[in-house]
């Protein structure tokens, strides 16, 4: 079969024949029909060689819908056929965090060397894959399997990111949306939905401001050295109650941290280099703001967030690419020359 994999550290990702899997004990066997590219795929992807956390060659796509096309021995939940959403975030299933739903956080994952699809273990970007146990299958039912696969990743993780915050997002509130892109325009939409906060969109060009418009932000400001200032001026001395910061660099944290206001949410959830952080203390930002930085998130708000989909709010821009052009939608993320998400459809 084909697949879009990662050979080494530091270069584009190849299209190569491998041999199909077959599934083993409690494992399902999925028939992919659409998977996603993400930033954390091209930040994994220009990792130094020095200490490289994954064996190589490694499958990549985190993000993956597809039908069930075979069970392995001892599964007894699922039928073939069925349409599925991956979840990716794999734990080890009785830790404290898993017991709860949390497989994002387990406590285990590391010692028992349990890695995600496309983060270690064999991802999405092929024509099949293994899903290591079946309740990390949600049953999709009619969903567009090429709408829905983002919101695996570029759904459930804003989603996952904005919920601690909503009590504080109350009529005459802000909420600010760094990064307008794959997971930044969902954010937005989710904002919209759950929320009567005013949303200010944050992005560096003309272009990516029209698109936060288009996905329902109230307010853009361009994301430049201006930006505190421009920010300060919509919401007026109070600051902002929550800001999301999609992007993850230092410049972008800056502005988080000289956004938000007293009592308010700053959540970091881009990856950027991986070297950035949130500058805290006594007087370092106004009084009891909290920081976090989450990561994806749970089966259960997966399942929330798939019924939001179904509810219709929620619009994913998408850009789809067949297996054979794959590579080409690793180039376009690289090159930050996507509109939304972009979708490979073996």
């Amino acid at each position: 079969m084909k697949a879009i994999q990662m050979v080494k550290p530091g270069s584009e990702p190849e299209l190569r024949e491998v041999d199909k899997p077959s599934p083993g004990p409690g494992e399902v066997l999925l028939k992919v029909t659409a998977a996603g590219a993400c930033h954390s795929d091209d930040f994994v992807l220009n990792l130094p060689p020095e200490g490289f956390p994954y064996p190589l060659p490694l499958t990549l796509g985190h993000e993956g819908v597809g039908v069930v096309a075979e069970l392995g021995s001892g599964v007894t939940t699922l039928t073939e056929g069925t349409a599925v959403a991956v979840y990716g975030p794999w734990g080890c299933g009785v830790c404290h965090f898993c017991s709860r739903g949390l497989e994002n956080y387990c406590s285990n994952a590391a010692e028992l060397q349990i890695a995600p699809p496309g983060l270690g273990a064999p991802g999405a970007m092929a024509e099949f894959m293994i899903v290591d146990d079946p309740r990390h299958l949600v049953p999709i039912g009619d969903l567009d399997p090429v709408t829905t696969v983002p919101l695996t990743d570029a759904g459930l993780t804003p989603y996952h990111a904005i919920k601690p915050s909503l009590p504080k997002l109350v009529g005459g509130t802000t909420a600010v949306v760094i990064g307008t892109g794959g997971l930044g325009h969902v954010a937005i939409q989710l904002l919209r939905h759950l929320t009567p906060s005013r949303v200010i969109a944050l992005d560096v060009t003309p272009e990516k401001l029209d698109f936060a418009k288009e996905v329902g932000a109230h307010e853009t400001v361009l994301s430049d050295a201006d930006a505190v200032a421009n920010i300060r001026k919509i919401t007026g001395k109070d600051g902002a109650t929550a800001v999301f910061d999609f992007v993850g660099y230092q410049p972008t944290i800056d502005t988080a941290m000289g956004a938000v206001g007293t009592m308010g949410d700053v959540t970091i959830v881009g990856l950027g280099d991986g070297q950035a952080a949130a500058k805290v203390g006594i007087w370092a930002q106004p009084y009891e703001v909290s920081v976090r930085a989450p990561y994806w998130g749970s089966r259960s708000e997966l399942i929330e967030v798939l019924d939001l989909a179904r509810d219709g709010a929620l619009d994913v821009a998408v850009q789809t690419f067949g297996l054979d052009d794959g590579v080409d939608a690793y180039r376009k993320l690289a090159a930050n020359d996507l509109r939304g998400r972009a979708v490979v459809v073996p």
